[in-house]
């Protein structure tokens, strides 16, 4: 009998979101022999065209748009060393009020049931030991965010499986400094009126509410080559204005908050396999 490996599974929204967030954690755990899985649920349509044309602009081509993320997809995988690339590949549902999100095969419009149906026989065939996704507020918002969170859920649910499952997150301490870096490399960055601020201020966690930190320094090289691998969308990857030095000394540890574990691993913890091996 071959002894299944352990595994991680992240399931993100949109092509990018791989490396955004998780980039750092897709390529050090394979680089330690863990099989890695990731489920992009979206085409990512809703992203820019060439030179830089925006949704609902003249010369806008949501199926060329997706076909060129797919690519850009495809090459991020392998920088990370992502081991199976599954596409759900349903249509992009745009920021939240956008017309996009009433639109036929948007993942925000498809039910959760018939998404998590298709997500629980990808959750059979890897059964991860670890699953990754968004809070349940998208981590900002995202209509598609928060969709696969809903149908991670419902998912796991549906399979009866018990991997340990973490939200991707960000200390509010790092938050804070956003407005900061972004003037730093030359961004126009203008503050926020009040509600604005009243928003981002609820966007991540306070640090000690954060369960899980993992050191991903040594792989900040490939996080950020993964994420220049979405050349479409640079104009929308800020960090990519930083350089890989200064990038992975801002973005080399990844943070999560623990949400359902059966191995009794101490918290905090600074490994998302601690108490797996």
């Amino acid at each position: 009998m071959v002894e299944r490996p352990l595994t991680l599974m992240a399931v993100h929204a949109h092509p990018d979101d791989e490396a955004t967030g998780t980039g750092g954690v897709l390529a050090r755990y394979a680089a330690e022999g863990i099989r890695t899985v990731l489920v992009t649920c979206t085409d990512g349509g809703c992203g820019d065209g060439p030179g830089g044309v925006k949704p609902g602009e003249p010369g806008h081509d949501p199926a060329a748009v997706a076909a060129m993320r797919r690519q850009e997809l495809a090459a991020s995988c392998e920088v990370l060393k992502i081991d199976h690339l599954e596409l759900l590949d349903y249509a992009d549902s745009g920021m939240m009020g956008w017309a996009a999100n009433e639109a036929p095969g948007a993942f925000w419009q498809t039910p959760v049931a018939e998404s998590a149906a298709r997500l629980a026989d990808l959750l059979l065939r890897y059964r991860p030991d670890v699953v990754v996704t968004y809070d349940e507020n998208g981590f900002y918002g995202h209509p598609d965010h928060i969709q696969a969170n809903r149908i991670t859920t419902a998912a796991l649910e549906l399979t009866g499986l018990t991997p340990k499952v973490y939200w991707t997150t960000a200390p509010r301490s790092t938050i804070q400094r956003f407005g900061e870096v972004m003037r730093e490399f030359g961004a126009d960055w203008e503050e926020p009126d009040p509600a604005e601020a009243a928003a981002m201020a609820e966007i991540g966690l306070p640090d000690e509410e954060i369960t899980t930190w993992v050191d991903t320094t040594a792989f900040g090289g490939q996080k950020f080559d993964a994420l220049a691998a979405h050349a479409s969308q640079g104009e929308n990857i800020f960090f990519l204005k930083m350089g890989k030095e200064r990038f992975t000394e801002l973005m080399g540890v990844e943070t999560f908050v623990r949400v359902q574990d059966s191995t009794g691993a101490a918290l905090p913890e600074d490994d998302l396999f601690a108490g797996l091996r």
